[in-house]
């Protein structure tokens, strides 16, 4: 699919953006990140949570202005116009109040497209996604897969000359997603879409060799590229052949492999401190995953793939377990294996209160932000304090979302394990219940 590489589509140079509060610390979460996109190809940005992908999506979109560094399109530019951009979200983000063709026409209609051809423009971008026969439909009368095409259709109908995609079937049944991945590359390579290329984001590794020509692979906190893979399968690609597997292999060990910067790093996790971004993992979750590679037939160490494969995870299903693992110390990850280590072959081995009493001294001892509550909690002499105050404090470094998600997990964390006790009603933590 690739073409001649004359002007790119897209050149990002030595961007790099942060958030925060003017008030506290800033986030750092792309960090010199270079990008090309180039006529003609499917790109992946693929990286676990926390790298900045949809970050630097958004910066391409123009939805976001990065601190430093530059976007261009010079194909646009040598030819005097403007690149069109349009974005397809994880959210769907239709208007629950207009119909499907209202919904496509919406695009349209702030460009002041005159009606008539905004109507047929709208149609025919209904009809080329599937959904002809639904054009008076409303969002709520459709499934996942149906929102998620007219998400779809409104961005192809303005002919835009890049496709970005923020991880357009996240959200979306095993199966839907599989069915609209499909039917996606098959418009792309029957040439039916109105667009030059696109530029997706996605957790999903199957995904991204089941769709991409080339894949950007991201480290996390900050966002750096620190690998590019061409993709040279065939289309239609099978996830049964021995050469996708071994790409996913490649990729796996790439993304749990630790940098040298890394591994001279002292004290702390890599990117770990009190405003660290926690993915809502349950212990149930952590327990399970630790009882099935104790077991047999991985005996305390298991190849990731195949381990995502028994279990039916995507790989980021997986990752956020088998991280919080490595972040507690029970488990090691590196060239695409998980390795119990002592402390997580004990847990395993323990009774239920013994478990308690590992988890516990391993949440305090490795999860600043756990630390930090129950350090204020016991200075304190009533031993309560208010959420918020956690939260504001999470707030200085994360975005609302990141923040509240990594509080929840805290607090269901320190349930568990017994250092402290939460009200959900007075919103309150306090040692009112530990151990």
């Amino acid at each position: 699919m690739n073409a001649i590489q004359t002007h790119p589509l897209v050149d990002v140079r030595g961007v790099r953006h942060a958030y925060g509060k003017a008030s506290g610390a800033e986030k750092l979460v792309l960090d010199d990140v270079n990008l090309t996109l180039f006529d003609n190809e499917i790109v992946a940005l693929l990286g676990r949570s926390g790298s900045g992908k949809s970050t630097l999506l958004r910066s391409i979109a123009g939805l976001i202005k990065p601190m430093v560094g530059s976007v261009s399109f010079p194909a646009a530019q040598a030819r005097g116009e403007e690149t069109s951009v349009s974005m397809v979200f994880q959210s769907f983000a239709l208007f629950p109040w207009l119909t499907v063709l209202q919904n496509v026409e919406a695009g349209l209609e702030a460009k002041r497209v005159p009606r008539e051809e905004r109507r047929k423009r709208a149609l025919a971008a209904i009809d080329l996604i599937g959904l002809d026969g639904f054009e008076s439909a409303y969002p709520k009368e459709l499934s996942g897969g149906m929102r998620q095409r007219v998400g779809l259709a409104r961005a192809l109908v303005v002919d835009p000359s890049i496709l970005l995609m923020d991880e357009p079937f996240s959200a979306l049944d095993v199966l839907t997603a599989e069915t609209l991945r499909t039917d996606l590359l098959d418009l792309w390579s029957e040439g039916r879409m109105p667009i030059k290329s696109v530029l997706m984001v996605t957790h999903n590794i199957e995904e991204a060799v089941l769709m991409c020509d080339r894949i950007l692979v991201f480290s996390s906190n900050p966002g750096r590229v620190i690998a590019e893979i061409k993709v040279d399968l065939p289309q239609p690609r099978s996830r049964q052949d021995p050469n996708f597997r071994a790409l996913v292999e490649d990729i796996y060990v790439r993304m749990t492999t630790r940098s040298e910067a890394d591994h001279h790093r002292e004290g702390l996790f890599p990117g770990t401190d009190i405003g660290m971004a926690l993915p809502r993992v349950s212990t149930n979750s952590l327990a399970g995953l630790m009882e099935t590679i104790a077991a047999p037939p991985y005996e305390g160490q298991a190849d990731l793939p195949k381990l995502a494969a028994e279990l039916q995870y995507e790989a980021d299903d997986l990752f956020p377990i088998a991280e919080v693992l490595q972040l507690l110390r029970f488990a090691e990850l590196g060239n695409g294996d998980i390795k119990l280590l002592t402390a997580g072959r004990r847990y395993v081995e323990a009774e239920v209160d013994q478990r308690k009493q590992i988890f516990a001294q391993h949440l305090l001892s490795y999860v600043p932000l756990a630390a930090h509550v129950r350090r204020v909690l016991d200075d304190r002499p009533i031993h309560r304090a208010p959420a918020r105050r956690f939260l504001d404090e999470l707030e200085d470094t994360l975005s609302e979302p990141d923040a509240a998600r990594t509080l929840k997990s805290i607090i269901q964390w320190g349930r568990y394990a017994e250092t402290f006790a939460y009200d959900e009603g007075a919103d309150l933590f306090s040692l009112d219940n530990p151990r």
